[in-house]
């Protein structure tokens, strides 16, 4: 069979899945809980987290390159970017328990504790997601394959999210006996596990198909070169970065915003009864909604983005999303059933703009190729993932220092200024970001009919010198 034609089977499209399933354990982690952990557990004042966030994250995105361009050159027999799945898991499990580990030191020796060990934890998940995800661009030839690999990977995504959404804090309660740091410590020991277990699946229930070509001689030179010099590319990035900014601002101050505006709630549901539900059981179930609303629009974002297209799908539904959070800012505490329902809405069309945003970044991987002749997929993935992480860095930075402006106090009563600094950060701030991504990604020239045409032009180029791509 034709290999730009070749179908991927269910079984390695789902154990490709395992591995989000693993790196989300932690990534829903530091979205939505970092921020939390560090200011209301290990209690590193405000000001002092967002400077560590910053000066870390900027630290780590910039190893992202060099960790696409290793991985680009590993030759192993299981590939260029499997085996990372095979050798960094258990590593990263151990220092995933020691980030969340709150030792017994004065405030300066608890502060080295905490960056070293988020440089370390972030240095890892690099060491493992970049060739973990850079294994989606050569998994298949065929761009709607890669689609719905990148589907299956978010559904496994938002599966890890829904888990750590209804989990991690009940873990936290559950093995800590009022003593949080206890609770987070030993839930990472129970998430290390799993993590190991899942990206061993990834390891052997995938392959690698797409090579670079034979004549390709390796140059980081010209690889940098090519890389900043492919406009279609570029747009991702910047949409990126500002699609990151949107989710980081926002679920950065998720806990807080729950915790300080919402609070304790009595109220009745259906088969439930009239009780009260505490800050944590309703961030929990907000955030457990959301993953679950996101899992949805997953599933059906495949077919949206065959009948129209990823760009334009990503327009109108991202459109959806950023009207959904905007929303928040005009509803008082009381009103939580538009608050989930605006959870529903926001994240049915929010959760799937990921899976389109990293099939036009194979997209792009093949675009190189075709107009250059040079594959470099980790260094592009690397790149990509290392804007995703300028934007985490940026949006917590925004979150941390504007919540210390407003003058923040955890564990207190907060301030009116304070209280609607987090509501600002929850809505509109974040639905800002959200409408630059769109403007910029208005820019963006790859259509789906080109990129079809790219690819069986590439796969005629790989036949005339002799290079059959693997079909199985």
């Amino acid at each position: 069979m034709n290999a730009i034609t070749q179908k991927l089977s269910f079984k390695e499209k789902f154990s490709y899945g395992f591995g989000d399933l693993a790196s989300v354990l932690y990534w829903q982690t530091f979205m939505l809980y970092f921020t939390y952990f560090y200011t209301d557990v290990f209690l590193i004042p405000a000001g002092a987290a967002a400077t560590m966030f910053l000066v870390s994250r900027i630290w780590d995105g910039v190893n992202d390159p060099v960790m696409g361009m290793i991985a680009d050159r590993t030759k192993t027999r299981w590939g260029h970017f499997r085996p990372y799945l095979l050798w960094i898991c258990v590593p990263f499990a151990v220092v995933g328990v020691l980030t969340f580990t709150v030792p017994d030191f004065d405030p300066q020796g608890k502060l080295i504790w905490a960056y070293v060990t988020f440089i370390l934890i972030m240095m890892l998940y690099t060491a493992i997601n970049i060739p973990y995800t850079a294994l989606l661009g050569v998994i298949s030839p065929n761009s709607d394959e890669r689609t719905s690999v990148s589907s299956f990977k978010f559904l496994f995504a938002f599966s890890a999210g829904i888990i750590v959404s209804a989990t991690l804090l009940p873990m936290v309660k559950a093995f800590g006996g009022g003593n949080e740091a206890k609770g987070f410590q030993l839930s990472f020991v129970v998430y290390g596990i799993a993590a190991i277990i899942f990206f061993l699946i990834a390891f052997r229930g995938t392959k690698e198909r797409v090579q670079p070509p034979k004549t390709q001689k390796s140059s980081v030179k010209k690889d940098l070169y090519e890389l900043i010099t492919n406009g279609p590319w570029l747009i991702l990035l910047a949409t990126t970065v500002t699609f990151i900014l949107f989710v980081a601002v926002r679920g950065s101050v998720t806990v807080h915003y729950f915790k300080y505006f919402i609070g304790e709630k009595e109220l009745t549901l259906p088969f439930l009864g009239t009780a009260k539900y505490d800050f944590d059981s309703l961030v929990s179930a907000y955030n457990t909604i959301g993953q679950i609303s996101s899992f949805v629009g997953v599933l059906m974002v495949s077919w949206v983005a065959r009948s129209i297209g990823k760009k334009k799908a990503f327009i109108i539904i991202f459109i959806i999303a950023i009207v959904s959070t905007g929303a928040i800012y005009l509803l008082n505490s009381d009103q939580l059933g538009l608050l989930f329902f605006l959870q529903i809405t926001g994240s049915i069309t929010g959760g799937p703009l990921s899976v389109l945003i990293w099939a036009m970044y194979a997209d792009t991987a093949d675009y190189n190729e075709w107009k250059r002749g040079r594959r470099a997929t980790g260094l592009i993935f690397s790149a990509s993932t290392m804007s995703q992480k300028f934007g985490w860095a940026i949006g917590a930075y925004v979150a941390l220092t504007l919540m210390s402006q407003v003058g923040f106090q955890p564990n207190q009563t907060q301030s009116t200024e304070s209280l609607n600094g987090l509501i600002a950060l929850f809505s509109i701030i974040p639905a800002g970001f959200g409408v630059l991504s769109i403007l910029i990604l208005i820019f963006y020239p790859i259509s789906d009919k080109k990129i079809a045409e790219i690819g069986t032009e590439l796969e005629q180029r790989r036949k005339d010198i002799g290079e059959e791509t693997p079909t199985a």
